[in-house]
């Protein structure tokens, strides 16, 4: 069997399935696999009579729209790199970013985007503007090609596995963000990996929740669903409605979703105070890139009748690590991210050799979704990649079932007087109390016991006491001294936190996770004499 591609997976299915739904807007327009394919062979073939070369950049600011689906599949399939960037950085941001892709071309909505373009104006980058009006219609871009033999050359353009066809960013816990290149081999791996685990058909449906600028939207989300032939719905507000969101699940006969614990959690929320009067019957509901608390999985499972699968990703991977069964492969376990899935994974210890299970270390993995190295980055590649694996950073363990439980990143274990300390842990206690909706335990420098004799980058990233925030659930009134007294019930004594910062919101990544570093600066700033860690970008 020939070596896949994104695109040659993508056109075997408008072939297969021509006439099944691909794409939706809601309540705006519907595409067929069919369609799709033709709509992007004629975009790929305007970028290409634009002046696009197989190799060059892309960048791609745009909400969750169908021009971006249809321009970031247009892009890959010219041969060149998408390089999809998150509409709400600042220009300083666009700048750090389209420099450091080495963009050759930024393209948004027809509307455009001043601080993309500020950026890309002072790199002396060009910019277009894409719009598509309608299912009949061709996309236009603007300004126009001034080539007209785009559909030939395009003809000739043959994908090929070693294609760089994404680039995307590390969101980085201690560090500047590092740059991720990614093949057609490394995304058709994942997309076959994510189709089998949870065998996505053309008979399955989704409704996308998360930005397609994200690794977990674009490739969980909507590639996957793409290459099984299955559909995918974009909210028309281009962007996650609560308010809106089981409508177009309703509307488009949705199997399934996957999304991050925080929207689950809104989508919970919801749930008990305005709940809908029926709910579609889901074969499952995914949770993705960051830990979901035991309690929330019950509460989820319970509400909306359907079970709720953890999985572990990672940019670096082309998404898809591990995830847990559907119950017709297996038990699903809460607490855990499940088995490997199209790839082989050790746990590690410092010296490289592997643990036997129930024995943490650091989780490690090869294969073909795996990326061969940060872009211009020795130093990250050099630690990265070792003995043979790529290093995830992340510390956990093996059960004898197989499945993987993560205890937390290695560099945000808590050291407390020698104690090391999950704050993941913390956190499921925490969101085990039914009077709390959100809740993130992180570690704080600690005079007490210092980090003596140790770096001062260490000393940042191994905290001696542990603080937490938590937001209250609806109608409740719950206070520190009860949070405290609960933790003190279920938690060993070394492991209370020492203070509880009680919250409307909790500071988010743009996709959606919840970052302790992030969490950290932002409560301890409020305390003028805290002592607060910075970690750069």
């Amino acid at each position: 069997m020939a070596t896949p591609t994104l695109t040659g997976l993508l056109k075997r299915v408008a072939g297969e399935f021509p006439n099944r739904r691909a794409v939706s807007v809601s309540g705006k327009l519907d595409l067929t696999h069919a369609r799709l394919h033709e709509i992007i062979e004629r975009a790929a073939s305007r970028l290409v009579a634009s002046g696009i070369k197989p190799g060059d950049v892309v960048a791609l600011t745009f909400p969750n729209t169908v021009e971006f689906v249809i321009m970031f599949l247009a892009v890959i399939r010219a041969r060149a790199t998408a390089a999809p960037l998150n509409a709400a950085y600042t220009t300083e941001e666009f700048e750090f970013y389209l420099s450091d892709s080495e963009s050759k071309l930024l393209l948004t909505q027809q509307e455009g985007h001043s601080s993309a373009q500020a950026a890309a104006s002072k790199l002396k980058i060009p910019h277009a503007t894409a719009t598509f009006s309608g299912a009949d219609s061709e996309l236009n871009l603007s300004p126009s090609p001034t080539e007209s033999d785009g559909p030939k050359l395009i003809s000739q353009l043959i994908n090929d596995p070693s294609d760089m066809a994404l680039f995307l960013h590390t969101s980085g816990t201690t560090s500047r963000p590092k740059g991720v290149p990614l093949t057609q081999l490394n995304l058709a791996s994942s997309v076959n990996n994510i189709k089998s685990v949870y065998k996505l058909t053309e008979s399955d449906s989704t409704v996308i929740v998360l930005p397609l600028f994200h690794v977990h939207g674009l490739l969980a989300g909507l590639l996957s669903s793409l290459a099984a032939g299955a559909a995918v719905a974009l909210p028309s507000a281009g962007r996650f409605s609560a308010s809106t969101f089981w409508k177009d699940m309703a509307t488009y006969n949705a199997t399934w979703y996957t999304a991050v614990p925080t929207i689950h959690q809104i989508i919970l929320d919801r749930h008990f105070s305005n709940p809908e009067s029926v709910y579609p019957k889901l074969r499952f509901i995914r949770s993705c890139s960051a830990s979901l608390a035991p309690a929330i999985l019950a509460r989820l499972e319970e509400a909306f009748n359907t079970p709720v699968l953890e999985a572990y990703a990672m940019t670096e991977a082309t998404h898809l690590m591990c995830s847990n069964p559907l119950p017709e492969d297996g038990p699903h376990k809460a607490g855990s991210v499940g088995k490997p899935v199209g790839q082989e994974m050790a746990i590690l210890n410092e010296n490289g050799v592997i643990q036997d299970a129930d024995v943490s270390g650091e989780v490690c993995l090869r294969g073909p979704n795996v990326t061969k190295g940060y872009k211009h980055n020795p130093e990250a590649n050099k630690v990265a990649f070792q003995f043979g694996w790529f290093h995830t950073g992340d510390l956990g363990y093996f059960d004898s079932d197989g499945y993987l439980h993560l205890v937390g990143r290695i560099k945000e274990l808590i050291n407390r007087g020698g104690e090391k300390i999950s704050p993941v842990e913390v956190d499921a206690v925490l969101l085990s109390n039914p009077d709390v909706a959100q809740a993130v335990a992180f570690g704080v420098p600690d005079d007490k016991y210092g980090e003596e004799g140790g770096k001062e980058e260490e000393a940042a990233l191994v905290a001696d006491v542990i603080n937490c925030a938590i937001i209250r659930r609806d109608g409740t009134d719950i206070d520190e001294e009860e949070v405290l007294r609960f933790c003190k019930k279920n938690l060993a004594a070394f492991k209370v936190p020492k203070k509880v910062f009680l919250t409307d919101s909790l500071p988010q990544t743009a996709s959606g996770k919840i970052q302790r570093r992030i969490v950290s600066e932002h409560f301890l700033a409020q305390i003028s004499t805290a002592s607060v860690p910075k970690f750069g970008a």
